[in-house]
């Protein structure tokens, strides 16, 4: 989640001519993108809310229109990434911390933090909804596919010690 957030950002900051310095997308860190010069800030920051949302949205239509038997997978995760997504920003809001903090000290509304947020959070538990027979809870639970679990498991393995091999900590 935090990495197709992380391209969010970068994409907004090549596209208002800022120049990317470093992305640090580290599991024991907070990750972040540093632009400078950043011509347009703001910009720059709604990107990792937008593309963090767009992006899985986008890769469950792919795997939906490829009529894939682990959609449900697809729709996790883009649900994971709306709900993280829509509350983040709100939550983020009443503080001033992260990229809400730097929506608002460059002149975005809270208003408008939360009318991002809100639907956006709404549509992640709807594409949560009913997802629970294919991990196995419910009356209606399936048996979990094993090699589901292996590829996952792999998978996080890896993103895990690519983020520590290619990412500056802090």
């Amino acid at each position: 989640m935090m990495a197709v957030q992380e391209t969010g950002h970068v994409l907004h900051a090549w596209l208002s001519g800022g120049r990317v310095e470093r992305v640090v997308l580290h599991p024991l860190a907070i990750s972040r993108t540093d632009v400078s010069p950043n011509p347009r800030p703001r910009f720059v920051a709604w990107g990792g809310a937008i593309w963090g949302t767009i992006l899985p949205l986008l890769l469950l239509g792919v795997v939906r229109l490829a009529n894939d038997k682990y959609t449900y997978l697809a729709r996790f995760f883009a649900g994971f990434c709306c709900l993280a997504n829509g509350l983040y920003l709100p939550a983020g809001s009443v503080e001033g911390v992260g990229d809400a903090g730097d929506l608002l000290r460059h002149g975005a509304a809270g208003w408008q933090l939360w009318l991002f947020g809100l639907p956006v959070s709404l549509l992640g538990l709807w594409l949560w909804n009913g997802l629970g027979p294919h991990f196995g809870f419910g009356p209606a639970k399936r048996a979990i596919d094993t090699r589901v679990v292996i590829a996952l498991a792999v998978a996080l393995a890896a993103a895990v010690l690519l983020e520590c091999a290619l990412s500056p900590r802090g």
